[in-house]
Order: C-alpha cells, then structure tokens, then sequence
C-alpha cells in the first residue's frame, strides 16, 4: 500500500450492507490523492487518483455517463 495511505480511514458505500453487498470498493482522501481499493482485499492494490481525476469521475457517474443501456 502507498506509503500515503497507510493508517487511512477507508469508507464503503452506505449502500453496501451485510446481504452480499461485501463486493465493494473502499475510498479514502489523503492531501494529494484519493484511493480505491477492493473491499475484500485490503491489503492488496491501491488505486490512486488525483483529486481532479477523482472529481471528474464522480461527476460523470452521477450524471450516468457510465451507465450500459441493453
């Protein structure tokens, strides 16, 4: 883990819950970069954004540019 987000509060989604929503990235903010790694997998890879980077990618998924219409 990037010596950055050691010791780091990581948050799930209030939406991820005890009935298989274990499937879950975890976020955190460090000064310089935000951090997304796998729930179930605590100790392996961080990705890391910079907080523009981060910003963007939050506003295209809340305005469904990433949703896959069938």
């Amino acid at each position: 883990m990037p010596a950055q987000f050691t010791g780091a509060g990581w948050r799930k989604s209030s939406h991820s819950n005890g009935n298989g929503g274990n499937n879950c990235v975890e976020v955190t903010v460090a000064a310089s970069a935000v951090g997304v790694r796998d729930s179930k997998n605590p100790d392996g890879a961080v990705l890391r954004f910079s907080p523009a980077a981060w910003k963007s990618f939050l506003s295209d998924a809340k305005h469904g540019n990433f949703d896959v219409i069938s």
